[in-house]
Formats: structure tokens, C-alpha cells, sequence
């Protein structure tokens, strides 16, 4: 199979019988000015390994040294009208870059007005070399192994197989509960419904993109697929794999011989969306509400974003799953874009709102849960687990000064003292610096005062109350993926809870008053999701208390009417002009690289926020635009980016570590997350 990298089959074609002989280079640069593709001359010794998609090392003329590079295209003759450098070396014959993700890589970096050599870094990883040469010396060209599709439950009449045959685009509500995948493991039934998705599409000899948010959803859904689907037709990509583990999963992705390929199982984090798949079948994403799903490096593509745009390329199936859904996704449904697919019937689980109770319960007053939870939780912990959420984790989240309760800080840093443990010495959330001889630098006093409940903290609290019960902790420090069906409390914080054998007996969900009250434009989001994954662990028919939560949240989560509500935010969004009934652009740098950014970007100056003074000399101003619009203005930002960056390196004045650089950032939510 590997034969054909080595013969020189995979040369394109000369042009009317003429050679080839100029390679357009993608030089691996975070400058912006070289965000494009660059002539090279292809030496004779190189004209049969220098295809599209092999590494390169080409010269760099201004800057007198040797860069890595993807070779984009050959031809017979470059735009470029002086002599040409020629190609430095192949560096591996393997075409790591496909076409399909090198157009994606393109045309995600222009919307979000990046470089595609970013994108392309997050999408091709760091060359292992005994890993590849352990691929190249594989001859085995074993026959792809049958798939057998499976009914996907709960949907009626095959709903999602037969629109993943003719590729079309879904939000899938996703089933609330576990189910047992073989030899005793327990997975969300989410992961059971994608598994499906993915073999119906195997079976048509395509390949499916399975992106999850963390480890906790991808090891669910690696179980899912191991029940329907032969080991070898599973490939793992995530950020926690080493680079060889990563690199060796990739290259089974990879058409060694530009051909098809065999149908993958391909599952990962946000960047497996830009996995080799040449004949792809199915996008799917699970959870797309979550914030793991953003990507933290330039261009900031989101993990939906970039699904979008590469279904759009490729022509595939995309299905969006999830327990609650995003404004995102529901701006696309009410555009017709994506078609809502919801279980049938309807499967509601059983949730009880408290607000009222916990408004005139003492106990509730005094321990969180009200008399009415409490008594549900010692009912359940008779024959199974009970799942408790909560906020945050560690033992008091906040300390205050016992005299004049002003929150107590760091003398190192200014930020938050914390407490881990009742016999724990506080610390600094931020720097950790041990707070030994505090000092209240308010009244002078000496003297804290534990505010709020931890996850440690609580479960202390019932363990009290609960004596004899087995008491697990799930969060940060505790990862807690699985738990048996014996009883016990499972004290865990949001996103951390493990799954149950066959379903939480009760879940109570607590400190949503906290939760709501936190200042960020998606909170209402973001709680309704937290408490419906929460809620989707419990076993049927198993009870779920909302404590001190009420409204259109608690509406929601009672009728398991996702969608209202997401149509309700969407709808105020729209008379705020916030995202994403717009898309919005955040520009950071100085006072004049800001205006002038602005004034290229010609956005009405109504829809300019601020600008705003971070750390001196740096400002934020932010642009909202409609989307017809977003070409425009993503590529008179990109302009404004090359030209701020050659401006820099010009500069005398600018070259010392202090000078500050200019970012821009497209759909960006941060300045409306928490202030």
C-alpha cells in the first residue's frame, strides 16, 4: 500500500506534456504578511516526491534561512515573474496535507480574518519520524472490514439514517439517559445515537468526524463505537494523546495512495474536524454549547464553524447533538439551514423545581436542599446512587474578612483566597501564595470567614447528614469518570459528574442561584446545559430537583423544551444586536493601530463598542456587523493585520519587548462572558 509514495504515482500530471516544474509553497509562519503561496522551482532530483501535500523546507531569502512548508500545488509556471528559489528538500514523501483540508484551512482563516498556515498547524501534526517510517515499511493491505448499520433507537422510522444517506444538515435533541454498551459499560445514550450515526455511514463505505468537547465525552463515545464498530475502523485525534500516539493516528487517516481510503471512526477534540477524510460522510458534533469547543490559538475557529464550512466543501452529512441547544444552532434551524430532529415521543425526564419551597424552607436555608430534596435523596440512596451538582469545587470558594466581610485578597497579587480543606491554609487562587499573617487591608483585621460551599465542603455537609453513605467527590482535582450501582453520594462539580451503572437514583442540582447569577451574556445557556447533562445521567423515571432556581430556566428544564427557550434568547439577542444575531469583531492594540482598523472596517458607528483601556498602551474596541457583510469586513481587518505587522518590524521604536501587538479576533463572546 505504501509502495506507491516511493514510485512517483502520486506526480500530477504535466500540463499539454510539459513538465511541472513550479511548486506554490505554504510557508509554516505565524507572520501574517506570508499568509500566502509562495514559487519555488522543483529541482530534477525532487520532480517525483515534490506533490501536493508533501513537506518541504524552502529558502527564505529576506530573512537568509530554511522554513518548513506544505506544498499547495504544482504547475508549469508560477506568478511570479524574477527568478525562483528552488525547493531546499522534500522532507517526507506522505501527503499530510490533504486538498480538502488545505481548501478548508483557507477558507476558515478568511472568515475569521487569520492566517490558514495557523489552521493548518492545528490540523497537521508535529512529524514523528520513526512513526512514519514504521508506516512506510507497512506493506499489509488487509480487505476493509464489513459494517453492519444499526437502527439508531428512539427517532421513528429511521428519521436520522435516512437523512444522513442524502447529506443532509441536523440538530439532533439528544436522549436523556445511559445505556449499557457491553461488559458491564455505561455510556450517555448521546454517545449510543452518534455511534449509530457514524456506522450507518461506514456501512455506505464513507467516513464520519466525531468532535466531543473533553476526554470524559470521547472515551463514552469510543465505547459507543466499539460496540457497533471493528476496532481498526476507530482512529482517536485529541490534544491528550503524545505526539507520536497523535501522529500515528493521523497518519492511518491519510490516503497513502491518493486513493479513497478505508472508511474511519474518526473521534476527537475541536481540531478533529480538520482530520484527512477524503470521502467523508458525516460531521458530527456533541455539545456544541460548550466552551471547550473554542479554540484558544489564532484564528479562534470554532469547533461549529468550522464543521459548517468544511459540510459546505465536502457535501456531507452534519448533525449537531445535544441535550439543550445553543442560540448558534438555532439561529441555523430558523434560517432553514439545519432541520430539528427530536426523539419520538418526546422522553421527559421527571425534574422538580424547589424555588418556592427553598424560599420558606429553613432547612433549606440553612444546609441548600430542601426538606422535599432531602427526603428524595435518603429514599434513593436505599438502592442506588444519588448525583449532588454543584458550583465549584474545592472547600469554601471565597473568603471574607470576618470584620467587615470584604472579600480577602492575595497581598502578592490582589486575587481571591481560597480554602481546599477545613484544615487547609487559605491560598491564593491565582498565584497560590500561601496567605500566612493576613491582613484585612480594609479594617485591619486578621480574622476570615469561609463564604460559599466548595464541593469538599458539601460533601462534609452530607456526610453529616448522611452517615454510614459512601461519599465520591468529581471535579478538577478528583476525576471520577465512572461510578457502580451500589449507593453512595457523588459530590461533583458541573461537567465533572461521572456516569452511573444503569442511571443516578436521584440528581439534585444545586447553587443555581450562583450559577444564574453570574454576569455573562450566555449564563442562561450555560446553566440550562450544565443541568440538562446532569439531568440526562439519571436512570428512568428517576427523580431531578432543581434547588432555588425558577422562570423561564426552570420552565425549560421542567418541559424539556430546549428549543423555547433558545428561540426566546435568540429573539432578544436580535433587538440587542448581540451575537450571534450578528457577528462582532474584537480588535486590540493601540490607540491608532485600533482606528484605523476600525475605519477600514467601515462599520456604522453605532455598532462601534468602546474602545475600552486594557493594560496601557492597549485598547479594546469591538465591531458588530451583519452577516452579509462578514467577507468585507474579515478581509479589511486581515489588510490592516499585514499591514500593522510590517509596520512593526520596521519600526525602531517598536521593536523592544513592551511594543505592543495587534490582535483582532472574529465572533468572539469573551468581552460579554464575565465581567
Amino acid at each position: 500500500m505504501r509502495s506507491a509514495l516511493l514510485s512517483g504515482s502520486n506526480i500530477v500530471p504535466a500540463a499539454l506534456g510539459k513538465p511541472a516544474t513550479v511548486a506554490r509553497v505554504l510557508v509554516d509562519s505565524p507572520l501574517p504578511q506570508l499568509d500566502r503561496l509562495f514559487d519555488y522551482l522543483i529541482p530534477a532530483e525532487l520532480a517525483e516526491t515534490a506533490v501536493p501535500g508533501v513537506r518541504v523546507k524552502v529558502p527564505l531569502r529576506s530573512a537568509g534561512r530554511v522554513a518548513d512548508g506544505f506544498v499547495i500545488d504544482v504547475v508549469e509556471s508560477g506568478d511570479y515573474t524574477g527568478v525562483l528559489s528552488e525547493l531546499e528538500s522534500v522532507v517526507s514523501p506522505i501527503r499530510v496535507l490533504s486538498p480538502e483540508v488545505w481548501t478548508l484551512a483557507r477558507k476558515a482563516a478568511d472568515r475569521a480574518a487569520g492566517s490558514a498556515s495557523d489552521i493548518v498547524r492545528l490540523a497537521v501534526p508535529t512529524r514523528q519520524v520513526r512513526v512514519e517510517k514504521a508506516y512506510l515499511a507497512d506493506d499489509s493491505n488487509d480487505p476493509f472490514p464489513v459494517v453492519t448499520a444499526a437502527p439508531i433507537e428512539s427517532y421513528g422510522s429511521r428519521v436520522i439514517e435516512s437523512a444522513l444517506a442524502i447529506n443532509e444538515r441536523l440538530a439532533v435533541d439528544a436522549i436523556p439517559g445511559v445505556r449499557e454498551v457491553g461488559g458491564g459499560v455505561w455510556v450517555g445514550a448521546w454517545a449510543v445515537a452518534m455511534a449509530g450515526a457514524a456506522a450507518s455511514v461506514l456501512a455506505q463505505g464513507r467516513s464520519a468526524i466525531l468532535a466531543v468537547p473533553d476526554y470524559r465525552d470521547q472515551e463514552q463515545l469510543e465505547a459507543a463505537l466499539r460496540a457497533v464498530l471493528p476496532q481498526d475502523s476507530i482512529v482517536r485525534l485529541d490534544a491528550k494523546q503524545s505526539n507520536p500516539d497523535r501522529y500515528r493516528g493521523f497518519l492511518r487517516c491519510v490516503s497513502a495512495d491518493g486513493s479513497v481510503g478505508r472508511p474511519l471512526a474518526i473521534v476527537g477534540n475541536r481540531s478533529v474536524v480538520y482530520a484527512p477524510a477524503a470521502n467523508l460522510g458525516l460531521i458530527a458534533v456533541w455539545d456544541d454549547g460548550d466552551p471547550l469547543h473554542s479554540e484558544p490559538l489564532s484564528p479562534y475557529v470554532h469547533t461549529r464553524d468550522a464543521a459548517l464550512l468544511r459540510q459546505e466543501l465536502q457535501g456531507c452529512a452534519l448533525a449537531f447533538f445535544g441535550h439543550s441547544r445553543s442560540t448558534e444552532i438555532e439561529r441555523l434551524v430558523e434560517l432553514g439551514w439545519l432541520r430539528s430532529v427530536s426523539p419520538v415521543p418526546l422522553m421527559l425526564p421527571k425534574v422538580i423545581p424547589t424555588a418556592q419551597q427553598a424560599a420558606t424552607d429553613r432547612l433549606a436555608a440553612q444546609a441548600r436542599i430542601p426538606s422535599s430534596a432531602w427526603k428524595i435523596a435518603r429514599t434513593a440512596l436505599e438502592t442506588g446512587p444519588v448525583l449532588v451538582q454543584v458550583a465549584r469545587p474545592g472547600y469554601a470558594p471565597r473568603l471574607a474578612c470576618a470584620e467587615c466581610r470584604q472579600t480577602a485578597r492575595c497581598v502578592r497579587c490582589e486575587g481571591p483566597l481560597q480554602q481546599k480543606s477545613a484544615k487547609a491554609v487559605p491560598a491564593c487562587g491565582w498565584c497560590g501564595a500561601l496567605a500566612v499573617n493576613w491582613r484585612c487591608t480594609n479594617c485591619e483585621g486578621e480574622k476570615l470567614r469561609l463564604v460559599g460551599n466548595g464541593a469538599t465542603r458539601t460533601a462534609e455537609d452530607l456526610g453529616r447528614a448522611f452517615p454510614g453513605v459512601r461519599i465520591i467527590i468529581a471535579d478538577g482535582e478528583h476525576q471520577v469518570q465512572t461510578v457502580g450501582s451500589d449507593p453512595a453520594l457523588v459530590i461533583a462539580t458541573r461537567g465533572a459528574e461521572p456516569i452511573a451503572a444503569g442511571g443516578y437514583h436521584a440528581v439534585l442540582l444545586l447553587d443555581g442561584e450562583r450559577m444564574v447569577a453570574r454576569e455573562s451574556l450566555r449564563v442562561g445557556e450555560d446553566c440550562l446545559r450544565w443541568w440538562s447533562n446532569a439531568v440526562a445521567l439519571a436512570a428512568g423515571g428517576a427523580p431531578t430537583v432543581l434547588v432555588g432556581v425558577g422562570g423561564a430556566l426552570a420552565t425549560a428544564l421542567v418541559t424539556w423544551r430546549h428549543a423555547d427557550y433558545a428561540r426566546a434568547e435568540l429573539a432578544d439577542r436580535r433587538r440587542l444586536r448581540f451575537p450571534p444575531a450578528v457577528r462582532v469583531a474584537t480588535i486590540t492594540g493601540t490607540v491608532e493601530a485600533v482606528g484605523k482598523a476600525v475605519a477600514a472596517a467601515g462599520v456604522d458607528a453605532a455598532d462601534v463598542l468602546g474602545p475600552v483601556d486594557l493594560a496601557p498602551p492597549t485598547i479594546r474596541t469591538i465591531l458588530r456587523f451583519d452577516y452579509n457583510r462578514g467577507a468585507e469586513v474579515a478581509a479589511a481587518l486581515r489588510a490592516e493585520l499585514v499591514r500593522a505587522a510590517t509596520a512593526r518590524r520596521r519600526g525602531p521604536a517598536s521593536r523592544g519587548p513592551g511594543a505592543p501587538t495587534m490582535r483582532v479576533r472574529l465572533d468572539d463572546v469573551e468581552p460579554f462572558l464575565d465581567s
